[in-house]
């Protein structure tokens, strides 16, 4: 216990003459120079953070953009056409797939109506449109006068 209080005392003792005798020996040249220095630091400081936050915000940036072309490029929704699923109607918990969320009962029916709700909606859209192409082929071969 008292290696430990010698070495506290004697770190303590170096620290604080060195620091003394930094400062005594300083010319008034080397005082000049110093503050220079400091005041150029507090100075530039505040624009040498702003660049640094300029630049991580573009690299930012630049990472967000790249992922969501590499996540729109993996998938396109041609691929996923008559691709979509429906859950069954089972509410069994052993049923459950252990790679997806673990999901409650509600939760779980929420989400199968909600995709049976967008592949009717879909599925309507399809059917307009292809009764539009119709009519469209129709109005070809009706006279007009």
């Amino acid at each position: 216990m008292d290696g430990i209080v010698n070495i506290a005392s004697t770190v303590g003792n170096r620290f604080s003459t060195n620091l003394k005798a930094t400062f005594a020996d300083l010319t008034p040249e080397k005082w000049i120079r110093l503050v220079i220095i400091a005041g150029f630091y507090l100075l530039l400081r505040p624009y040498l953070i702003k660049l640094g936050a300029r630049a991580q915000m573009k690299s930012h940036e630049q990472e967000a953009a790249e992922s969501e072309a590499a996540a729109k490029a993996k998938i396109s929704p041609n691929e996923l056409r008559g691709r979509v699923e429906v859950p069954e109607d089972t509410d069994d918990e052993d049923d459950a797939k252990a790679s997806g969320p673990d999901w409650g009962k509600k939760a779980r029916r929420r989400q199968r109506e909600m995709i049976k709700k967008m592949l009717e909606v879909e599925e309507q859209r399809l059917r307009e449109t292809k009764e539009e192409e119709e009519d469209k082929d129709i109005e070809e071969y009706l006279v007009k006068e």
